[in-house]
C-alpha cells in the first residue's frame, strides 16, 4: 500500500495504514504519516462507477469551488494532488485511487439520535445547495446515467413487466397498479427541468446523515462528504430523498405497513433546516414543489424496488425472498400517506419559508 501512498503529495512518510469507516462501495483507508498528519485513501469501485475519471473531474471541480468560498478549511473536502499534479492515480492493475486530507476533530453519526440531528442534516444539505447555487451544474458529468430520471425508471418497470421473471407479476399486481396510476405525475420534475421552469442544480444524491461530518465539540454540521454521486439535477431530489428515509417511521423493509407513515414533525424539522441552509437561493417554484420532491423520490425508490423484484432481485442486495417487494410496499405506503397529508405538507413548507 505504501507505493500507492507515495504517489500522492503527503507530508512525511507513512507509518500506519488501516481500513476505515463503514462504507460498502469504495475501499477506504486511514493513512497516518510521521509528520502527524492523517489522510483518507480510497480505491474507487469501478463496477459501480464505470467512469472514474469523469467522477473525479466532478469532485475536483466541486471541492475547489467550495474551498474558495469557505472560511473554515474543515467545511469542505480537500483532494491531495498526486506527485504529477493530478487528482487521482491509476495503478498497474488499472485501479483508480484518490486521497483526501483527513478532516480533524469531527464525528460521523450513523443515525439521528435526536430531532435536532435531523434538523442539522437539513441545514447541512441546504447549505450545500446554497454554496453551490452559482456553480455551473451543466458542466458536471453523470456518474450514473438517468439516476433520477423517473420516466426512464418507469420504462424499466414496463420492461420488467413484459419479461415477468418466474411469473412474479401475479404476486404484486396491487403494487403494479398503484405505480402505474402515478406514472404521468412521476415525470413532473424531469419535465420542468427540461422546460427550464426548474433550474439545474448540483445535487448530492446520497443525503444520508452519515455523509455529514459534525464538529466533535459543538455537534454542529461542518462538511458534506461522499461526493461520488454528485451530478446535475434538481434540489428537489436531495430534499425529497432525505424526507423519504429520514421522516419515515419504520424500517425500509417493514412488513407491518400500519407502522409506516411520514412523520409531519420530522418533515417540518428537516424543512426548517433545509430552507435555512439554502439561504434564499431556491426559486419560489422550488420551494413550492418541496412536497412533490418528497413524494416523487419516494415513488421512484418504490418503483426501483418493484422493478428489481420483478427482474429477480438482480440489483439491490436482499437477505430473504421477497425483501424487495417489502421495500416497495413501504415506499408506496409512504407515498399514499403523503398524498393524504398533502395540504398539511404544503402548509408546513409555507410556515418554514
Amino acid at each position: 500500500m505504501n507505493d500507492i501512498i507515495q504517489k500522492f503529495r503527503v507530508k512525511g512518510e507513512s507509518v500506519h495504514c488501516s481500513r476505515f469507516g463503514c462504507g460498502h462501495i469504495n475501499e477506504t483507508y486511514l493513512v497516518t504519516c510521521d509528520s502527524g498528519l492523517t489522510y483518507i485513501l480510497q480505491k474507487i469501485n469501478k463496477s459501480i462507477f464505470t467512469r472514474p475519471d469523469a467522477l473525479m473531474e466532478n469532485i475536483s471541480a466541486i471541492t475547489l469551488f467550495l474551498a474558495q468560498r469557505s472560511e473554515d478549511s474543515r467545511s469542505s473536502m480537500h483532494l491531495v494532488p498526486t506527485r504529477d499534479d493530478g487528482f487521482f492515480h491509476v495503478d498497474a492493475d488499472g485501479e483508480y485511487w484518490r486521497m483526501y486530507d483527513f478532516v480533524r476533530s469531527t464525528v460521523c453519526l450513523q443515525k439521528a439520535e435526536t430531532a435536532k440531528d435531523f434538523y442539522y442534516s437539513g441545514l447541512a444539505f441546504g447549505k450545500f445547495q446554497g454554496q453551490l447555487a452559482d456553480f455551473p451544474a451543466q458542466t458536471l458529468h453523470e456518474p450514473i446515467a438517468d439516476f433520477h430520471n423517473t420516466r426512464t425508471r418507469f420504462a424499466q418497470l414496463h420492461a420488467a413487466l413484459e419479461k415477468n421473471f418466474e411469473g412474479r407479476k401475479a404476486l404484486c399486481q396491487k403494487e403494479i397498479d398503484f405505480a402505474l396510476t402515478l406514472e404521468q405525475e412521476a415525470g413532473t420534475i424531469v419535465d420542468k427541468l427540461a422546460s427550464g421552469e426548474l433550474p439545474l442544480r448540483v445535487t448530492h444524491n446520497d443525503t444520508k446523515l452519515n455523509n455529514i461530518l459534525f464538529d466533535y465539540d459543538s455537534r454542529t454540521p461542518l462538511c458534506i462528504i461522499d461526493l461520488d454521486t454528485i451530478m446535475p439535477g434538481s434540489s428537489l431530489y436531495d430534499f425529497g430523498d432525505s424526507i423519504r428515509f429520514g421522516a419515515s417511521t419504520a424500517a425500509e423493509d417493514e412488513k407491518d405497513l400500519d407502522k409506516v407513515w411520514c412523520d409531519m414533525e420530522l418533515f417540518r424539522t428537516y424543512t426548517q433546516g433545509f430552507l435555512e441552509g439554502c439561504g434564499g437561493n431556491l426559486t419560489d417554484l422550488e420551494v413550492e414543489m418541496l412536497p412533490m420532491g418528497a413524494k416523487l423520490m419516494t415513488l421512484e425508490c418504490g418503483v426501483r424496488f418493484l422493478t428489481d423484484y420483478l427482474n429477480g432481485d438482480t440489483y439491490f442486495r436482499t437477505h430473504y425472498e421477497g425483501q424487495n417487494l417489502d421495500r416497495c410496499r413501504t415506499q408506496f405506503k409512504l407515498v399514499a400517506d403523503m398524498e393524504s397529508k398533502w395540504e398539511e405538507m404544503k402548509r408546513i413548507v409555507k410556515e418554514c419559508e
